[in-house]
């Protein structure tokens, strides 16, 4: 079965409107998916990049830009008045569940994305996290353990440097093989590369 590299970080409104495409492309390209969570901030620093809302007049036409395609996709996408996200210790938890191979994996990410782009919730706030957390069915505690490993925080920056390393500048980021494409705009794109 073919597969793409998808990298991605909580905190993006773009990677939560590519994550909620992404069983379609996979379904429609038969390839699955390959998790990549990786700190934007990170990436950000390294390549000079910044945030779109750092330009007041991109960050508000991004969101109305966004906006259209999550409702072209028929999906809720609601501005977080908290943002930005500090998603590190979300990242980890990510990360930690995912070198454990945790079939709980793909629950964290629908919790945690829908947390902040759909239900608006103050992820900045280790309270908040908690119960959005306990809520999904998850131990607060026990996540917040595994993330807080040093081999967890090591992985994590590892995949973020290897993402600096080929190339990625934002998220999402795909690739196929050595293609990259960049934004959730791109599927189609990615789509056309993974059935070439």
């Amino acid at each position: 079965m073919k597969t793409f590299d998808f990298y991605f970080d909580f905190g993006s409104p773009a990677a939560y409107l590519a994550y909620t495409q992404l069983p379609k492309l996979c379904a429609s390209s038969s390839a699955q998916v390959h998790w990549m969570p990786m700190l934007l901030g990170g990436v950000f620093q390294a390549t000079g990049n910044a945030s779109p809302v750092s330009v007041p007049a991109k960050g508000r036409y991004v969101f109305v830009d966004f906006k259209r395609f999550a409702d072209s996709y028929g999906v809720a996408l609601n501005s977080n008045p908290h943002f930005p996200i500090i998603t590190t210790t979300l990242m980890r938890m990510a990360t930690a569940l995912q070198m454990k191979n945790d079939p709980q994996f793909a629950h964290f990410l629908d919790a945690v994305f829908k947390a902040i782009w759909v239900d608006v919730q103050n992820m900045n706030d280790p309270a908040t996290v908690g119960q959005v957390l306990t809520h999904a069915g998850f131990d607060a505690a026990a996540m917040l353990g595994m993330a807080n490993e040093q081999a967890t925080k090591d992985q994590l920056k590892a995949v973020t440097m290897r993402a600096v390393e080929r190339g990625v500048f934002g998220a999402p980021t795909f690739f196929v093989g050595e293609q990259m494409f960049w934004g959730q705009d791109r599927m189609e794109q990615v789509k056309a590369a993974l059935k070439a």
